[in-house]
């Protein structure tokens, strides 16, 4: 008897939550082009589940200028997370989203901002906006902000200086996109290349094996972006190889 009762106190108890391993920290996440915030409930999910308190962000990625975007979106999330009392800040963005936050923090300093993690962002501009943006014939179709991604002289991410916090930069290097003209030649995304993503005073770098329209949703990627923001770096040890299935005796 006194078993029973032992088991149903156990089974009928609350469980107890862990501990949040980042309480106070609040992640202000900025999707790309053509998304909204649905695009990075992945990483949410992720971060909460890390103990973060997460403000995943939508804004009008079409029909606004950089400058504009930059302030909607960055002014909400900080918004967000100080209307909760949350002054240690970090970001995690996606492509255009990091060139927001570039572009905000050009204007304005964001009191407690600690680190963030960029994935995909065409920090040197990016060669394919800059393709679509030469095509007279789809101008008036393209996105506001293609215009101001490209490596031109109207490019906003080469007329921004050098990051001066903690910014780590992955980089996707799986393209499924077939050689077309105005995509990246070298090692991309599918999108943006390697070498674009780069920024100067970065203090971390890696690749994955990832594209740049599902980057967001790789484990590993969100695996390290919780690394950087734990640890201010990137894991870099080399990955274990996956297990073998076990096979058992040949049969004849």
């Amino acid at each position: 008897m006194r078993r029973l009762v032992l088991f149903l106190t156990l089974w009928l108890a609350p469980a107890a939550s862990a501990a949040p391993l980042a309480g106070g920290e609040c992640v202000i996440l900025l999707h790309g082009l053509w998304r909204t915030e649905l695009s990075m409930l992945a990483v949410a999910w992720r971060l909460e589940d890390a103990g973060y308190t997460v403000a995943n962000i939508t804004y009008p990625s079409l029909t606004h200028p950089i400058e504009e975007l930059a302030e909607m979106a960055v002014g909400e999330g900080l918004a967000e997370c100080h209307g909760q009392s949350l002054q240690r800040i970090h970001f995690v963005t996606h492509s255009l989203g990091g060139i927001l936050l570039r572009q905000y923090l050009a204007e304005h300093e964001i009191a407690g901002l600690e680190r963030a993690v960029m994935l995909g962002p065409p920090n040197q501009g990016s060669q394919l906006a800059e393709y679509l943006y030469s095509l007279d014939i789809l101008q008036p179709l393209q996105p506001v902000p293609v215009g101001q991604l490209g490596t031109g002289e109207n490019s906003v991410p080469l007329q921004l200086g050098p990051v001066e916090f903690e910014v780590g930069v992955i980089a996707g290097n799986i393209s499924r996109r077939p050689p077309l003209p105005g995509f990246p030649d070298e090692a991309s995304d599918g999108t943006v290349s390697v070498e674009e993503t780069r920024v100067a005073g970065m203090v971390d770098f890696i690749e994955m094996g990832a594209t740049h329209t599902l980057i967001m949703w790789n484990t590993g990627v969100l695996d390290q972006v919780v690394h950087f923001l734990q640890n201010g770096q990137f894991d870099h040890r080399p990955m274990a190889p996956a297990p073998q299935p076990r096979r058992g005796p040949r049969r004849y």
